[in-house]
């Protein structure tokens, strides 16, 4: 036990007659190393977009919101009214009334 240790701490494993085969397994060991690294920042690279995703898409949703209620107000009677006031356009004082055509029967 004490003797495997001390050959793998100096490394002889790696140059013996047989180190061949423990070339080719730390080689792949150390391709699956380098693939789960680049998937990992690859991973945390969309978490980031998604998280800047979010916030944009929040952004957005609060000045709709913002626009819709602006427009509210703007549809409102009293604040058209008072808009044509300072333009100098006032409110009719007599109420409209309701013209009713009625189709002529042809004889």
């Amino acid at each position: 036990m004490k003797q495997s240790i001390y050959h793998i701490l100096r490394g002889t494993f790696l140059v013996s007659d047989d180190s061949f085969k423990n070339w080719r397994v730390i080689l792949f060991i150390s391709g699956l190393a380098i693939v789960m690294i680049a998937s990992s920042h690859n991973a945390d690279k969309k978490v980031y977009e998604i998280a800047n995703l979010k916030n944009e898409v929040k952004e957005i949703r609060s000045q709709f919101v913002d626009g819709r209620s602006r427009l509210m107000r703007l549809k409102m009677e009293s604040h058209v009214v008072s808009v044509m006031n300072k333009k100098g356009l006032s409110s009719s004082e007599t109420p409209p009334k309701k013209i009713k055509v009625t189709g002529r029967q042809n004889d």
